[in-house]
């Protein structure tokens, strides 16, 4: 362990003395040589002999006493602390899967209605106290529902309308599930106006006191500014007088 010790004191003197020497002589210094010719050949010194021994004293001193990053990790406590590692990556990854399912959840909540919204999509109507030939107004999300009582001319009055009379063809049958009732949203289909039953051109029909929209008993679009009918909701009927819209 002396030895060795001396060595590794005595090899950055002998690199000091090598680099003094060399910086000390003239870049154009030349050793002369006889070649077979008599005649002197310049050479530039070799410092090969510093360099030789230099490198022969660091291979007598042994192995390194520095510690390689393979025998840390084969080390006891690299043996403690790896499971630990594995450990807080795992609970990581967990937690951030628990938060990223948390806001997905809360984002499909979001988009589902609320009670209220649920509760004005749909309409229950009764329909046993309406008279025949009578039209009676609701309210469903909003919006105006006209409901009527037709009678059995009213219905043969409107499907004996002729198809190329029409500014927006559609038949009678296809704009009434049931032919004795008629149902419809009061809104007019130029600028959103309501009109009103029983006026107008028509018989039975609706008249837009806005800008003068004529509609049939049916809720077609006959004069006037309007391009389409009026609207139909979606319903259903549930018994014989009750009616679901929406």
């Amino acid at each position: 362990m002396s030895l060795r010790r001396g060595v590794t004191q005595l090899l950055p003197r002998l690199l000091q003395h090598e680099l003094a020497a060399s910086s000390a002589l003239p870049r154009n210094f030349s050793i002369p040589s006889d070649d077979e010719s008599g005649s002197s050949i310049p050479q530039r010194p070799s410092f090969g002999t510093f360099r030789s021994f230099a490198s022969d004293s660091v291979a007598k001193t042994g192995p390194s006493s520095v510690v390689t990053a393979s025998e840390l990790s084969m080390s006891p406590t690299s043996k403690i602390t790896r499971p630990f590692a594995y450990f807080v990556l795992t609970g990581g990854r967990f937690l951030y899967a628990s938060a990223i399912r948390l806001v997905v959840l809360k984002g499909l909540l979001s988009l589902g209605a609320a009670a209220d919204t649920l509760a004005m999509a749909s309409l229950e109507v009764d329909l046993s106290s309406l008279e025949e030939g009578s039209t009676i107004v609701v309210k469903w999300r909003g919006k105006p529902v006209f409901i009527k009582y037709r009678s059995e001319e009213d219905i043969a009055a409107q499907t004996s309308v002729a198809m190329t009379v029409l500014k927006d063809p559609q038949s009678d049958v296809e704009r009434a599930v049931d032919p004795k009732y008629l149902i419809l949203v009061g809104i007019c289909t130029h600028l959103g106006c309501v009109p009103i039953a029983g006026a107008g051109n028509y018989a039975g029909g609706w008249f837009c006191p806005c800008h003068g929209s004529h509609y049939d008993g049916s809720g077609r679009i006959r004069e006037g500014p309007a391009p389409y009918n009026l609207e139909i909701p979606e319903y259903k009927y549930m018994g014989d007088n009750k009616l679901i819209i929406g």
